[in-house]
Protein backbone atom coordinates (compact mmCIF):
# COMPACT_ATOMS: atom_id res chain seq x y z
CA UNK A 1 0.00 0.00 0.00
CA UNK A 2 1.98 3.31 -1.01
CA UNK A 3 2.27 5.80 1.55
CA UNK A 4 1.76 9.60 1.15
CA UNK A 5 2.65 12.54 3.30
CA UNK A 6 -0.15 15.20 4.33
CA UNK A 7 0.40 17.77 0.96
CA UNK A 8 -0.06 14.34 -1.39
CA UNK A 9 -3.43 13.16 0.56
CA UNK A 10 -4.89 16.63 -0.34
CA UNK A 11 -3.65 16.19 -3.77
CA UNK A 12 -5.03 12.53 -3.84
CA UNK A 13 -8.73 13.81 -2.45
CA UNK A 14 -9.06 16.52 -4.48
CA UNK A 15 -8.85 14.46 -7.88
CA UNK A 16 -11.11 11.96 -6.15
CA UNK A 17 -13.26 14.22 -5.86
CA UNK A 18 -12.86 15.52 -8.89
CA UNK A 19 -13.62 12.36 -10.64
CA UNK A 20 -16.39 11.59 -8.59
CA UNK A 21 -18.34 14.75 -8.95
CA UNK A 22 -18.37 16.83 -12.23
CA UNK A 23 -20.04 19.60 -10.29
CA UNK A 24 -16.48 19.99 -7.96
CA UNK A 25 -14.14 22.91 -9.27
CA UNK A 26 -10.79 23.88 -7.71
CA UNK A 27 -9.68 27.16 -7.55
CA UNK A 28 -7.44 30.06 -6.46
CA UNK A 29 -3.62 31.74 -6.86
CA UNK A 30 -1.51 29.84 -8.89
CA UNK A 31 -3.38 26.62 -8.54
CA UNK A 32 -3.56 25.74 -12.07
CA UNK A 33 -0.64 25.73 -14.42
CA UNK A 34 1.74 25.60 -10.73
CA UNK A 35 0.25 23.49 -9.25
CA UNK A 36 -0.23 25.31 -6.30
CA UNK A 37 2.85 27.27 -3.89
CA UNK A 38 3.42 24.14 -1.94
CA UNK A 39 2.22 21.71 -4.78
CA UNK A 40 -1.23 20.81 -3.42
CA UNK A 41 -2.71 21.00 -6.69
CA UNK A 42 -0.29 19.56 -8.88
CA UNK A 43 -1.07 17.94 -11.90
CA UNK A 44 -4.91 18.28 -11.93
CA UNK A 45 -5.19 21.36 -14.38
CA UNK A 46 -3.39 19.03 -16.47
CA UNK A 47 -5.46 16.31 -15.33
CA UNK A 48 -9.08 18.08 -15.61
CA UNK A 49 -8.47 21.19 -17.49
CA UNK A 50 -8.23 24.74 -17.16
CA UNK A 51 -12.51 24.99 -16.61
CA UNK A 52 -12.66 22.89 -13.47
CA UNK A 53 -9.18 23.62 -11.74
CA UNK A 54 -9.13 27.60 -12.29
CA UNK A 55 -6.29 29.81 -11.39
CA UNK A 56 -7.44 33.02 -10.32
CA UNK A 57 -6.46 36.57 -9.69
CA UNK A 58 -4.71 37.90 -7.00
CA UNK A 59 -7.70 38.99 -4.78
CA UNK A 60 -9.21 36.76 -1.77
CA UNK A 61 -12.07 38.73 -1.73
CA UNK A 62 -12.88 37.33 -5.20
CA UNK A 63 -11.89 33.80 -4.88
CA UNK A 64 -14.51 33.47 -1.61
CA UNK A 65 -17.08 35.58 -3.22
CA UNK A 66 -16.77 33.64 -6.55
CA UNK A 67 -16.61 30.80 -4.95
CA UNK A 68 -20.12 31.59 -2.94
CA UNK A 69 -22.12 32.53 -6.59
CA UNK A 70 -20.53 29.14 -8.04
CA UNK A 71 -21.71 27.26 -4.89
CA UNK A 72 -25.61 29.21 -4.79
CA UNK A 73 -25.83 27.99 -8.78
CA UNK A 74 -24.74 24.55 -8.15
CA UNK A 75 -21.28 23.91 -8.31
CA UNK A 76 -18.95 22.25 -5.23
CA UNK A 77 -15.75 25.02 -5.34
CA UNK A 78 -12.73 24.04 -3.44
CA UNK A 79 -11.02 27.69 -2.92
CA UNK A 80 -7.47 27.97 -1.86
CA UNK A 81 -6.13 30.92 -0.23
CA UNK A 82 -2.52 30.48 -0.33
CA UNK A 83 -1.33 31.37 3.54
CA UNK A 84 -3.80 31.75 6.53
CA UNK A 85 -2.11 35.34 7.02
CA UNK A 86 -3.76 36.21 2.98
CA UNK A 87 -7.10 34.89 4.47
CA UNK A 88 -8.80 38.22 6.14
CA UNK A 89 -10.16 39.93 3.13
CA UNK A 90 -12.14 36.37 2.30
CA UNK A 91 -13.78 36.90 5.81
CA UNK A 92 -16.33 39.20 4.57
CA UNK A 93 -17.78 36.62 1.97
CA UNK A 94 -17.49 33.46 4.75
CA UNK A 95 -19.01 35.81 7.49
CA UNK A 96 -21.39 37.53 5.04
CA UNK A 97 -22.31 35.28 2.26
CA UNK A 98 -20.96 32.09 2.91
CA UNK A 99 -22.51 31.01 6.23
CA UNK A 100 -25.52 32.45 5.88
CA UNK A 101 -26.64 31.67 2.96
CA UNK A 102 -28.82 28.70 3.87
CA UNK A 103 -30.67 31.09 6.71
CA UNK A 104 -31.10 33.97 4.02
CA UNK A 105 -32.76 31.75 1.71
CA UNK A 106 -34.60 29.91 4.45
CA UNK A 107 -33.09 26.13 3.28
CA UNK A 108 -33.65 27.14 -0.70
CA UNK A 109 -30.44 27.64 -1.38
CA UNK A 110 -26.93 26.07 0.48
CA UNK A 111 -23.70 26.67 -0.20
CA UNK A 112 -21.25 23.51 -0.50
CA UNK A 113 -17.75 25.26 -0.81
CA UNK A 114 -15.04 24.64 0.86
CA UNK A 115 -12.11 27.34 1.43
CA UNK A 116 -8.34 25.54 1.94
CA UNK A 117 -5.89 27.17 3.41
CA UNK A 118 -2.34 26.45 4.96
CA UNK A 119 -1.67 27.51 8.39
CA UNK A 120 0.77 27.60 11.30
CA UNK A 121 3.90 28.17 12.39
CA UNK A 122 7.90 27.13 13.25
CA UNK A 123 8.53 26.68 9.31
CA UNK A 124 10.65 29.68 9.79
CA UNK A 125 8.48 31.51 7.15
CA UNK A 126 8.06 36.02 6.85
CA UNK A 127 5.30 37.68 8.28
CA UNK A 128 1.48 36.79 7.48
CA UNK A 129 2.54 32.96 6.47
CA UNK A 130 2.54 32.17 9.96
CA UNK A 131 -0.78 32.62 11.69
CA UNK A 132 -2.72 30.28 13.68
CA UNK A 133 -6.53 32.30 13.67
CA UNK A 134 -9.12 29.47 13.18
CA UNK A 135 -11.06 30.67 16.25
CA UNK A 136 -11.86 33.47 14.28
CA UNK A 137 -13.81 31.03 12.02
CA UNK A 138 -15.17 29.11 14.61
CA UNK A 139 -16.71 32.23 16.00
CA UNK A 140 -18.76 32.17 12.75
CA UNK A 141 -21.79 30.17 13.25
CA UNK A 142 -22.77 28.26 10.30
CA UNK A 143 -18.92 27.59 9.04
CA UNK A 144 -17.41 24.25 9.70
CA UNK A 145 -13.58 24.85 10.60
CA UNK A 146 -11.48 21.14 9.94
CA UNK A 147 -8.12 20.88 10.74
CA UNK A 148 -6.58 17.79 9.82
CA UNK A 149 -3.32 16.07 11.54
CA UNK A 150 -2.33 13.72 9.41
CA UNK A 151 -2.12 12.30 5.89
CA UNK A 152 -5.22 9.92 6.19
CA UNK A 153 -7.24 11.71 8.17
CA UNK A 154 -6.45 15.06 5.61
CA UNK A 155 -7.40 12.58 2.85
CA UNK A 156 -10.92 11.70 4.02
CA UNK A 157 -11.85 14.84 6.10
CA UNK A 158 -11.25 16.81 3.01
CA UNK A 159 -13.34 14.34 1.07
CA UNK A 160 -16.16 14.47 3.58
CA UNK A 161 -15.71 18.91 3.60
CA UNK A 162 -15.97 18.31 -0.18
CA UNK A 163 -19.10 16.81 -0.13
CA UNK A 164 -20.84 18.29 2.47
CA UNK A 165 -24.05 20.84 1.46
CA UNK A 166 -22.29 23.56 3.54
CA UNK A 167 -19.59 26.13 3.83
CA UNK A 168 -16.23 24.51 5.57
CA UNK A 169 -13.05 26.22 6.24
CA UNK A 170 -10.36 23.58 6.05
CA UNK A 171 -7.27 24.38 7.31
CA UNK A 172 -4.10 22.48 6.53
CA UNK A 173 -1.15 22.63 9.15
CA UNK A 174 1.53 23.57 6.90
CA UNK A 175 4.32 22.36 9.25
CA UNK A 176 2.97 19.03 8.82
CA UNK A 177 2.93 18.84 4.77
CA UNK A 178 6.10 16.67 4.30
CA UNK A 179 6.96 16.08 7.74
CA UNK A 180 5.50 12.16 8.42
CA UNK A 181 4.09 9.73 5.61
CA UNK A 182 2.07 6.97 5.99
CA UNK A 183 -0.50 4.78 4.28
CA UNK A 184 -3.43 6.60 2.18
CA UNK A 185 -5.95 4.28 0.20
CA UNK A 186 -7.50 6.53 -2.28
CA UNK A 187 -10.81 4.67 -2.04
CA UNK A 188 -13.08 7.39 -1.73
CA UNK A 189 -13.79 7.32 1.58
CA UNK A 190 -14.99 9.83 3.81
CA UNK A 191 -14.14 10.62 7.68
CA UNK A 192 -16.17 11.60 9.58
CA UNK A 193 -16.92 15.72 10.46
CA UNK A 194 -18.17 17.09 13.99
CA UNK A 195 -16.05 13.52 15.74
CA UNK A 196 -12.83 14.03 17.74
CA UNK A 197 -9.84 10.94 16.87
CA UNK A 198 -8.49 9.06 19.84
CA UNK A 199 -4.84 9.24 19.19
CA UNK A 200 -3.17 7.05 22.43
CA UNK A 201 -5.51 6.10 25.59
CA UNK A 202 -4.27 7.03 29.00
CA UNK A 203 -5.71 6.67 32.19
CA UNK A 204 -3.79 9.55 34.27
CA UNK A 205 -4.32 13.25 31.94
CA UNK A 206 -6.67 14.18 28.97
CA UNK A 207 -4.15 16.38 25.77
CA UNK A 208 -6.53 18.08 23.61
CA UNK A 209 -5.02 19.23 20.14
CA UNK A 210 -5.22 19.45 16.84
CA UNK A 211 -3.46 20.32 13.77
CA UNK A 212 0.29 20.35 13.86
CA UNK A 213 1.06 20.70 18.29
CA UNK A 214 -0.60 16.42 17.55
CA UNK A 215 3.53 15.96 17.01
CA UNK A 216 4.36 17.76 20.35
CA UNK A 217 1.57 16.59 22.20
CA UNK A 218 2.39 12.96 21.26
CA UNK A 219 6.02 13.52 21.76
CA UNK A 220 4.96 14.87 25.78
CA UNK A 221 2.70 11.77 25.72
CA UNK A 222 5.89 9.41 25.47
CA UNK A 223 7.79 11.51 27.74
CA UNK A 224 5.43 11.18 30.48
CA UNK A 225 5.33 7.57 30.10
CA UNK A 226 8.70 7.62 31.18
CA UNK A 227 7.70 9.29 34.33
CA UNK A 228 4.81 6.54 35.06
CA UNK A 229 1.99 8.67 33.67
CA UNK A 230 -0.67 7.16 31.01
CA UNK A 231 -1.71 10.34 29.18
CA UNK A 232 -4.79 10.01 26.70
CA UNK A 233 -4.38 12.50 23.18
CA UNK A 234 -7.29 13.18 21.23
CA UNK A 235 -6.97 15.71 18.07
CA UNK A 236 -10.44 17.73 17.90
CA UNK A 237 -9.93 17.82 13.79
CA UNK A 238 -13.43 19.71 13.42
CA UNK A 239 -13.15 22.84 16.09
CA UNK A 240 -16.90 23.99 14.99
CA UNK A 241 -18.97 22.26 15.50
CA UNK A 242 -17.05 20.02 18.21
CA UNK A 243 -18.27 17.21 19.72
CA UNK A 244 -17.54 17.52 23.39
CA UNK A 245 -18.81 14.12 24.41
CA UNK A 246 -15.61 12.12 24.08
CA UNK A 247 -13.33 14.51 25.46
CA UNK A 248 -15.65 14.86 28.58
CA UNK A 249 -15.44 10.81 28.95
CA UNK A 250 -12.41 11.22 28.86
CA UNK A 251 -11.66 13.44 31.62
CA UNK A 252 -14.17 11.59 33.55
CA UNK A 253 -11.43 8.82 33.63
CA UNK A 254 -8.74 10.87 33.93
CA UNK A 255 -9.62 13.35 36.32
CA UNK A 256 -7.05 15.93 34.40
CA UNK A 257 -6.94 18.07 31.20
CA UNK A 258 -4.73 20.13 28.95
CA UNK A 259 -5.47 21.82 25.69
CA UNK A 260 -2.78 22.67 23.93
CA UNK A 261 -2.66 24.73 20.57
CA UNK A 262 -0.25 27.17 18.93
CA UNK A 263 -2.58 29.80 18.15
CA UNK A 264 -2.04 32.90 20.59
CA UNK A 265 -4.00 32.14 24.54
CA UNK A 266 -6.23 35.55 24.30
CA UNK A 267 -9.77 33.69 23.10
CA UNK A 268 -7.94 31.01 21.66
CA UNK A 269 -10.29 27.48 20.44
CA UNK A 270 -9.04 26.07 23.84
CA UNK A 271 -11.17 28.50 25.93
CA UNK A 272 -13.80 26.64 24.40
CA UNK A 273 -12.86 23.63 24.81
CA UNK A 274 -11.57 24.32 28.51
CA UNK A 275 -15.16 25.93 29.35
CA UNK A 276 -17.15 22.99 27.99
CA UNK A 277 -15.29 20.78 30.09
CA UNK A 278 -16.10 22.90 33.37
CA UNK A 279 -19.55 22.51 31.89
CA UNK A 280 -20.17 19.25 31.48
CA UNK A 281 -17.25 17.53 33.39
CA UNK A 282 -16.24 20.11 36.54
CA UNK A 283 -16.89 17.30 39.20
CA UNK A 284 -14.52 14.51 37.58
CA UNK A 285 -11.73 17.14 37.79
CA UNK A 286 -9.02 16.40 40.44
CA UNK A 287 -6.76 19.75 39.11
CA UNK A 288 -7.26 22.58 37.44
CA UNK A 289 -7.90 22.90 33.52
CA UNK A 290 -4.91 24.36 31.57
CA UNK A 291 -3.75 26.06 28.76
CA UNK A 292 -0.65 25.44 26.69
CA UNK A 293 -0.62 28.03 23.77
CA UNK A 294 1.56 30.26 21.79
CA UNK A 295 2.29 33.67 23.41
CA UNK A 296 0.00 36.70 23.08
CA UNK A 297 2.13 38.46 20.63
CA UNK A 298 2.73 38.76 16.61
CA UNK A 299 3.92 35.66 15.43
CA UNK A 300 7.79 36.59 15.47
CA UNK A 301 10.28 35.71 12.70
CA UNK A 302 12.59 32.89 11.98
CA UNK A 303 15.23 33.35 14.91
CA UNK A 304 12.42 33.62 18.00
CA UNK A 305 9.90 31.11 16.49
CA UNK A 306 10.84 28.59 18.81
CA UNK A 307 10.27 30.83 21.54
CA UNK A 308 6.94 31.92 20.57
CA UNK A 309 5.20 28.73 20.25
CA UNK A 310 4.36 26.01 22.92
CA UNK A 311 7.10 22.55 22.78
CA UNK A 312 7.16 19.07 24.67
CA UNK A 313 8.78 20.46 27.66
CA UNK A 314 5.71 22.41 28.74
CA UNK A 315 3.31 19.90 27.59
CA UNK A 316 5.22 17.44 29.76
CA UNK A 317 6.14 19.86 32.69
CA UNK A 318 2.34 21.71 32.96
CA UNK A 319 0.97 17.48 33.08
CA UNK A 320 3.40 16.43 36.02
CA UNK A 321 2.71 19.65 38.14
CA UNK A 322 -1.28 18.56 37.44
CA UNK A 323 -0.50 15.14 38.48
CA UNK A 324 0.49 16.53 42.03
CA UNK A 325 -2.52 17.23 43.23
CA UNK A 326 -4.10 14.88 45.04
Amino acid sequence: MPEHNLVEAVNLALARALVDDEGVVVLGEDVGINGGVFRATDGLAQRFGSDRVIDTPLSEGLIAGMSVGMAASGLKPVAEIQFMGFIYPAIDQMDCHASRLRNRTRGRLSCPMVLRAPYGGRVHAPEHHSESTEAMFAHIPGLRVVIPSSPRRAYGLLLAAIRDPDPVVFLEPKRLYRAVTEEVVDDGQALPLDKVFLLREGRDITLVTWGAMTIETLAAADDLATHGVEAEVIDLATLSPFDPSQIVSSVQKTGRCIVIHEAVRNAGFGAEVAATVAEHGLLSLMAPLRRITSVDTVVPLARLEDLFMPDVEAITDAAIELMEYA
